[in-house]
């Protein structure tokens, strides 16, 4: 078998576009290739972890839920971005009323009744510390919305705010301000402290039609 070579030199320019082009398409070809052979083997990683048990996934939310004081928090997850239940819910549809106002008052006293009684019991002991009294926040946020919709208000968004700081003789001054129909609208109010921190929680009820 002879083996033949060229002077590159000696090669007309139209012979060598038309190898340039050729390794061209080989290198694309390849490179679709390698897409082909990723996008299969991200195929089977998705359906892997799409064939996963409901008991897999309970256990899973399980290991991601949190019990506090006199609640339960708990944090739900999707495995992977994109993938939702096969039997997804259909909205309701809800026939008109035709109410144009609450069929009772929102009871800003009952609220501010659950306001000194959630942040008394969380706070009563507690000394002020930047990373504790953060996440302090969060919990009691989520406590207090959860007793104030225990008490089955009809057609109202509930709004909690918490704020923590430390007590060190100043004087701060807190203030809001709410776009809202002040017949039906209104808020609740508790300013709480000890020797170490003060607190502020409030309420915004917001009726909605």
């Amino acid at each position: 078998m002879t083996t033949r070579r060229y002077n590159t030199s000696i090669v007309p320019a139209s012979l060598r576009s038309c190898l340039a082009y050729q390794s061209q398409i080989v290198q694309r070809v390849i490179m679709s290739d390698m897409a082909k052979e990723k996008a299969i083997r991200l195929l089977k990683k998705r359906e892997s972890m799409s064939s996963l048990g409901s008991q897999d996934v309970r256990a899973r939310r399980e290991e991601y839920t949190f019990k506090t004081k006199g609640s339960i928090s708990s944090v739900s997850y999707m495995d992977e971005a994109g993938h939702h239940d096969e039997n997804p819910r259909h909205a309701v549809q809800m026939e008109n009323t035709y109410q144009l106002g609450p069929s009772k008052r929102f009871p800003d006293h009952a609220v501010r009744e659950i306001l000194k009684d959630v942040l008394s019991s969380y706070l009563q002991e507690e000394k002020y510390e930047p990373e504790l009294c953060r996440q302090m926040t969060k919990t009691i946020s989520e406590v207090v919305k959860a007793r104030v919709k225990d008490l089955m208000i009809p057609r109202y968004k509930i709004i909690v705010m918490i704020s923590i700081g430390q007590l060190a003789e100043q004087n701060v001054r807190m203030a809001s301000r709410c776009v809202w129909d002040a017949a039906t609208d209104t808020f609740s109010s508790y300013a709480f402290k000890n020797s170490s921190l003060f607190a502020v929680a409030n309420v915004y009820a917001v009726y909605f039609e």
